[in-house]
């Protein structure tokens, strides 16, 4: 997302939106308190849309304070930190987990604590592989084409990677799509 284009409104996006997406899964620290403690609190609070906001806030607090540590410098001194905006995005990327945990046969429990109830498309496995092709591509090819530009002494015109990130993501779309219209076939 912050290689789509998020990451041009406000400095920190990436990190933010990185951090922001993997923070629901904090909740397996809870595994330190036995097998059986880990497992009926994983996909918990955490994964719930009471607890995005709470996983957005300590995120973009962690944020701030590397960002203080470091002397609140940023690649591009043009691009400052607009908090509020980071906030928004951690929300959304949090959000965007619990939509991809949603998918799989595990499923997710967002109404936590108001309703115990699990829900789960079961559409894609836990580790889907062509997803997982989709995002490696994205990153990666990027970095060919910027090997490339060097070789040829091209000159880089801002941050890389917007078009492969956003194919990348409209690749993964048309994945669920076709995941979907297979199992509304099949159930038919």
């Amino acid at each position: 997302m912050g290689r789509a284009g998020l990451n041009r409104k406000t400095a920190l996006a990436t990190l933010t939106l990185t951090l922001a997406a993997e923070a629901p899964d904090l909740d397996v620290l809870g595994s330190f308190r036995g097998s059986a403690f880990g497992f009926a609190h994983h996909r918990g609070f955490t994964h719930s849309f009471v607890g995005v906001p709470l996983d957005a806030l300590a995120v973009v607090g962690f944020v701030y304070l590397i960002w203080r540590m470091r002397g609140r410098k940023v690649k591009d001194p043009k691009l400052p930190p607009r908090w509020g905006l980071l906030f928004l995005y951690a929300c959304l990327a949090g959000l965007s987990h619990i939509l991809l945990d949603f998918t799989n046969n595990y499923g997710v429990r967002p109404f936590w604590p108001f309703s115990e109830k699990w829900y789960s498309w079961d559409i894609v496995f836990i580790v889907e592989p062509i997803m997982l092709v989709f995002l490696i591509l994205g990153l990666v090819v990027p970095s060919l084409f910027g090997m490339i530009d060097k070789e040829i002494g091209a000159r880089s015109r801002g941050p890389r990677g917007r078009v492969a990130a956003t194919l990348a993501l409209v690749g993964i779309i048309n994945d669920y799509g076709i995941y979907y219209s297979d199992q509304r076939d099949s159930s038919a």
